[in-house]
């Protein structure tokens, strides 16, 4: 194995040639932060893009009433802060680990330097804010356009697809987030999150485990988004 295999697990950078690779590599580094740590917060000035190599990191803003949303749980090969490249500026939200990790540091002037030497990076760079502009577009129509439920079978739905684990029971979710994690990615409350997933269970369409979600009816929960 070498030393920027860690790369490949990267989308956008796991089809870039070995020079690419190790030319990304030179410019990275590697942080590590214990549960509960925050590696930035909404409003610092913000000079790098961050990958998770591995753990589990919450993307949160607050609102002015001082109620954390959740804008996403980011996990191993995932981006964050990628959205002041090339721009600068203030971090728009709270990264905080919530399990151990360890993430890829990039700093925005080593990026720009390295795109203006290396075409293919700066097409996987294009690519990759091209598919998080996607990823921003269904949060802004799911917040606006649905209600709790159809905000939550959305949630449940893209944690399928993301991290999803078929079994006999259907598609097995880890997912290691309280009740209240999940009500703050939806913008509701907790007790109303508690009765949706109790509903949901009780038709059938999930199954409520201690630390999973599986969704037995992946059709029936579609019908509902």
């Amino acid at each position: 194995m070498c030393e920027y295999d860690y790369l490949r697990k990267i989308p956008y950078f796991n089809t870039l040639s070995e020079n690419s690779l190790k030319e990304l590599n030179k410019i990275a580094y590697k942080k590590e932060y214990k549960k509960g740590s925050i590696i930035f917060f909404e409003g610092d000035e913000g000079d790098a893009i961050y990958f998770v190599k591995t753990g589990k990191v919450k993307i949160s803003k607050t609102s002015q009433q001082g109620k954390e949303h959740i804008i996403k749980i980011m996990e191993d090969g995932d981006i964050f802060a990628e959205s002041l490249l090339f721009i600068g500026g203030k971090y728009p939200a709270t990264a905080e680990a919530i399990v151990d990790s360890i993430v890829i540091v990039l700093k925005n002037k080593d990026i720009e330097n390295l795109i203006l030497k290396n075409n293919e990076i700066a097409l996987g760079i294009i690519k990759l804010m091209a598919k998080r502009l996607q990823n921003v577009a269904v949060i802004i129509e799911n917040l606006a356009l649905k209600d709790s439920l159809g905000r939550t079978v959305s949630i449940l739905l893209t944690f399928a697809r993301e991290k999803g684990v078929k079994n006999k029971e259907g598609i097995a979710i880890e997912l290691n987030l309280s009740r209240q994690d999940l009500a703050n990615m939806v913008g509701t409350s907790r007790e109303n999150m508690t009765r949706i997933l109790s509903q949901l269970d009780k038709e059938g369409v999930i199954k409520l485990d201690r630390h999973a979600i599986i969704i037995k009816d992946v059709n029936a929960l579609k019908n509902l988004s």
